[in-house]
């Protein structure tokens, strides 16, 4: 009797076990298709998170992820009010309002409501389907799929993501940008109602085709939920953001992409630029920039016109490298800002440089050569500091110059022969701004490396000394700045600093063509002051620094001043070392070995004899030591 008691009960349960087994099959067997919502295009925001710049998806599509926070609660209302008074409370299906739908269409003998919850519509925006009988059972069976796979919360992100809002705009992101220009977070009630009123027939409801219908619809939405007259709907699409278009281009793939950039700012560099612009000789463009000189990061941008980052563009740098020739031979002990030097004719060699002018200055002090960028001056003392330490110093400050195929660093480095692109020259200066430290400039926070040594901050400070000084016109002090011309006029540079930012201006024309004429100061000087013009008072205290003269520096400690620190050197030739400083005889060793040294010299020639790593020391007579790493490798 007990049995045929309990069987009747396997009966009532089997029919819901095999329901539910049958349903997570079907489940495990057809998935929610989620690739429309993870293909979005990226958003570029600020650090204040405002939006900098939007980068289509795939195909052109300007459809961004939203969320149901990041959207205004009168739209979200408006929303649910209009299309789903019970979204919060049904499993993903209204059977009643179904019925209804079956109903109205039975009666007139074709779709006329489809009975859709906001699920059953984000179902339907995953995977586009005909409007048919077949379409509309996979739709409910969807619906289910996403109730019990997400939250209600996330099922209105893919609604929100994915709403059409005609042409190809999808998604009330696009839609709120394109025909308001706002936020979907700061949408007004009468906004709202347009954004859920276009995505019931977007192409038929597109306000700058037919404003009419739009408004209608709208109104009606507006009046149901008891908000009166609304202002007249948009009749044009509004640009979407594109700022710093050539620097972001390559940010497309994550859904937002955070940037270190101030929107303002940014905003107003990109209207100098194009006031600039307009006064240039045909064909010339320009790259600006300004960054926050202790963190690196770059606050504003505008690399050029089409689609060429002139701000990454390798040019030649005229006189601009020339600070960084005197930082290393202030550090150095061979000349100090009073140091007296000769601007007169000479011959390095085969190479007689000029000043720009032509004329010589004759007897100067190092200051005054530097502010005047004389030539000579510049030259004999990188023939002091040597070519090859300069162009190493900087490659281990994470600058590599481009040199022409095949050349060494030589003498013409002080006056141009290399290139560099703004990006990097101002990342130089950022490092006569504050502590000698380099690293690069970031335009995304996780792009932060880690300080490199680079130069004395004493020897930094001297010339940030020395290049303090008033824009040409201008009274206003504080700005430490330097020009730049390259040969021909194809480059003019301006590149300064005060105690807070660094900006670099370069102006030419991108195919390396001359500009006849052209100079830094005449071109790029009046840029620059500019820029500092938009930024808050941050001056440079105007004294000079003490700094002590070499014949008071001769006593100094031992000192490696070749290779530097982590210096990375090509494979295939001699190097040589050389030591200032200690007392001789001075002994030169490699990983620990000795190597052949003239006891009465002061640098000793080493031919490594392969590629690697290594440790090069020097010891002088009272067993004092300098040390530094080299990496010796391939040039290819």
């Amino acid at each position: 009797m007990g049995i045929w008691r309990i069987r009747p009960w396997w009966g009532l349960l089997a029919a819901p076990v095999a329901v539910a087994l049958l349903a997570l099959a079907l489940d495990r067997a057809f998935p929610p298709n989620l690739a429309r919502v993870r293909a979005v295009g990226t958003e570029v925001v600020d650090r204040q998170g405002r939006t900098v710049a939007l980068l289509p998806a795939p195909g052109g599509v300007w459809r961004f992820a939203t969320e149901a926070d990041e959207v205004s609660p009168a739209f979200l209302d408006l929303l649910i009010a209009t299309e789903d008074r019970a979204f919060w409370h049904h499993p993903g299906v209204n059977p009643v309002a179904l019925a209804r739908a079956l109903a109205q269409d039975v009666v007139a003998g074709h779709v006329v409501s489809g009975g859709s919850t906001l699920t059953m519509q984000a179902a339907r925006l995953l995977e586009p389907r005909p409007r048919t009988v077949r379409a509309k059972v996979i739709e409910i069976f969807r619906a289910l799929q996403l109730e019990a796979h997400f939250s209600k919360r996330e099922i209105l992100g893919i609604w929100l993501t994915l709403a059409p809002y005609g042409g190809n705009l999808e998604g009330v992101r696009a839609g709120a940008l394109a025909w308001f220009g706002t936020s979907p977070r700061l949408l007004e009630p009468a906004q709202a109602a347009l954004l859920v009123a276009i995505p019931r027939r977007p192409e038929a409801l597109r306000p700058d085709r037919h404003a009419a219908r739009a408004r209608l619809l709208r109104d009606r939405i507006l009046a149901a939920n008891g908000i009166g007259d609304a202002p007249d709907v948009p009749t044009a699409r509004v640009k979407l953001p594109r700022h710093a278009p050539q620097a972001v281009a390559g940010f497309a793939g994550p859904a937002r992409v955070a940037t270190t950039l101030d929107l303002p700012l940014q905003q107003a560099v990109e209207r100098l630029a194009a006031e600039r612009m307009a006064t240039l000789p045909e064909r010339a463009s320009l790259a600006l920039l300004i960054a926050d000189a202790s963190s690196r990061e770059i606050r504003a941008i505008a690399s050029g016109a089409g689609f060429l980052d002139l701000s990454r563009a390798v040019r030649s740098p005229g006189s601009a490298l020339k600070p960084f020739i005197y930082a290393l031979a202030f550090q150095d002990g061979l000349a100090g800002p009073q140091t007296v030097l000769d601007d007169t004719p000479r011959r390095f060699g085969h190479y007689a440089p000029e000043d720009f002018d032509h004329g010589f200055a004759g007897e100067v002090t190092a200051a005054e050569a530097l502010r005047r960028s004389l030539n000579l001056p510049a030259v004999a003392l990188l023939d002091r500091v040597g070519p090859m330490r300069f162009a190493a110093v900087l490659q281990a400050a994470g600058v590599k110059l481009r040199l022409p195929a095949g050349a060494d660093p030589s003498l013409p480095l002080a006056l141009g022969g290399a290139g560099i692109t703004p990006r990097q020259i101002a990342g130089l200066y950022a490092a006569l701004a504050t502590d000698g430290a380099a690293s690069p400039l970031i335009l995304r926070p996780q792009d932060r490396q880690p300080p490199r040594a680079f130069l004395d901050p004493r020897a930094a400070a001297a010339v940030a000394g020395v290049l303090t000084q008033p824009f040409p016109g201008s009274t206003a002090s504080g700005v430490a700045w330097k020009t730049g011309t390259s040969w021909g006029g194809r480059d003019a540079w301006a590149v300064g600093f005060d105690a807070r930012h660094v900006a670099a201006v370069w102006i030419g024309r991108p195919d390396g063509t001359p500009l006849p004429g052209a100079t830094g100061r005449g071109l790029a000087v009046p840029v620059l002051s500019r820029l500092f013009d938009l930024l808050p008072p941050a001056p440079r205290a105007t004294p000079e620094p003490m700094w002590p003269e070499p014949a008071a520096r001769r006593a100094d400690a031992l000192r490696l001043l070749f290779p530097p620190p982590d210096a990375v050197l090509s494979f295939g030739g001699a190097v040589v070392l050389r030591a200032m400083g200690g007392r001789r005889p001075l002994t030169f060793l490699i990983d620990g070995a000795p190597i052949a040294a003239d006891p009465a010299r002061r640098e000793a020639a080493w031919l490594p004899p392969a590629t690697g790593f290594y440790r090069v020391t020097v010891l002088d007579a009272e067993g004092s030591a300098a040390r530094a790493s080299v990496r010796i490798k391939n040039e290819n």
